[in-house]
């Protein structure tokens, strides 16, 4: 980690990071020791091969296989470390390494008097500074280190949850008195850089009345992620589900009402590995006055822990995901019930109700059948008079009515083109959409 310091100074800080350790990886290299003497082909001459040495004749015997003169059993694996090429050494951290985004940083960090006298009276202070914050991890001004003797130390650890990308820098300071009786101060830098682990690309579509959200997790670092959880925490007014693939052999949980006791993380692998989570959205309850008000299209939030190799825990929430804009209607015109028996020339009842989706009151309103040509048939029109006044309704209100109607051709058929209007505003609204019915003669 690179430091800087000015003047003179009894003490100096080193900063270490405290991190795992990692498995000492080295490709494997099939030899069988008979092929450093002799060739392949050695069966090939039978005289050679009865003139061997005995110690490298046994050898020989052991390696090969009877039916296979090639040495073909060189490449059997003997050991299950041979697949994977471990050594079976750890490795110890050589260098400072990556910092990812989520991840706890901890560091060991020591004073160190490297004059031929003590010092005393050390008040230690550590902190992160980003381009945002800066975060106190360490002050000792209420009570200070008494005293460090010539060629000793101080060590301490710190830890911070990182939440930023880009450049930190890890301050540390120290003000002592030195030999003389003199105060001083000295500031020391630690710089690093984090960066982002994965990324988390999404996908939103919505069918009817349900929303359906797609999460394309990317793993950007060089160890495999272990995903404990990425849970989808929705909006108010949200609910989520996350839908799965069917399983050849689901297990029972009947025992345990249903709850996994133990989920086996999924495995994003190392440079470029990806998974894909899939998240059924509906709304918890559309009539909401609030809702209307807001129009918000705000769906929620991920939150994702992993662990890498050995067990380091780390941790994300994405920001707020975005949904399709909500457009709320001003006045809303649906039907709640159609008989089921039409009969040709004979009047039914439609039962209809109008909704308020404003925070005022609006109307009166008029009803009636729009003709969207003047040479269109109607094949199912009002019965009576041919416009229904409704009074005036509240903020976030709603009422019912019924209106009459009567079909005038057999079969299939279509309600077409009821309308609504605001009498006092002069504002006619969208037309109900359309409605199939089918007409019957008696």
């Amino acid at each position: 980690m690179s430091t800087t310091q000015q003047g003179t100074h009894s003490l100096a800080f080193r900063v270490m990071r405290l991190c795992k350790p990692s498995f000492h990886v080295e490709p494997p290299f099939r030899l069988d020791p008979a092929d450093l003497f002799v060739g392949e082909d050695i069966f090939d001459d039978p005289l050679a091969a009865a003139n061997l040495p005995p110690l490298l004749s046994s050898q020989l015997t052991k390696s090969m296989d009877s039916s296979d003169l090639t040495y073909g059993n060189r490449f059997l694996l003997h050991h299950p470390s041979d697949a994977m090429g471990f050594s079976g050494l750890l490795l110890l951290p050589q260098s400072f390494g990556a910092i990812y985004l989520g991840e706890t940083f901890c560091s060991y960090i020591s004073i160190n008097n490297n004059s031929n006298f003590e010092v005393r009276d050390i008040i230690i202070k550590a902190e992160i500074q980003t381009e945002r914050q800066r975060i106190l991890l360490l002050d000792t001004s209420k009570s200070p280190v008494e005293s460090v003797r010539a060629g000793g130390r101080y060590d301490f650890i710190v830890e911070h949850d990182v939440k930023e990308l880009g450049a930190h820098t890890l301050v540390c300071t120290a003000l002592y008195n030195d030999n003389d009786g003199e105060r001083k101060y000295l500031p020391q830098f630690f710089k690093f850089v984090v960066a982002n682990p994965l990324s988390v690309r999404t996908k939103v579509r919505t069918v009817k009345e349900t929303t359906y959200l797609e999460a394309c997790i990317e793993n950007h670092t060089k160890s495999n992620l272990y995903m404990d959880q990425v849970e989808f925490e929705p909006a108010p007014h949200w609910s989520a589900t996350v839908l799965k693939a069917d399983e050849l052999h689901p297990a029972d949980n009947s025992s345990t009402g249903g709850r996994e006791i133990f989920k086996p993380p999924i495995l994003i692998r190392s440079g470029g590995g990806i998974h894909n989570y899939l998240y059924q959205l509906k709304l918890a309850s559309p009539d909401s006055a609030q809702m209307k008000v807001e129009g918000t299209n705000i769906l929620g939030k991920l939150q994702i822990t992993w662990r890498t190799n050995l067990g380091e825990p780390g941790r994300l929430q994405t920001q707020q995901i975005l949904g399709t804009p909500i457009s709320r209607k001003e006045i809303e015109l649906q039907i709640l019930e159609i008989p089921s028996l039409i009969n040709l020339d004979k009047s039914f009842l439609v039962h209809l109700n109008l909704t308020n989706h404003t925070d005022r009151e609006l109307g009166p309103f008029e009803v009636r059948l729009s003709q969207n040509s003047a040479h269109e048939e109607k094949k199912v029109m009002i019965n009576g008079l041919q416009t229904m006044v409704l009074p005036q309704v509240e903020a976030f209100g709603s009422t019912d009515f019924h209106l009459s109607l009567i079909a005038t051709k057999l079969g299939v058929q279509r309600i077409t083109g009821i309308t609504v209007s605001d009498t006092t505003e002069k504002k006619t609204y969208d037309p109900l959409p359309d409605v199939e019915i089918f007409v019957e003669s008696d």
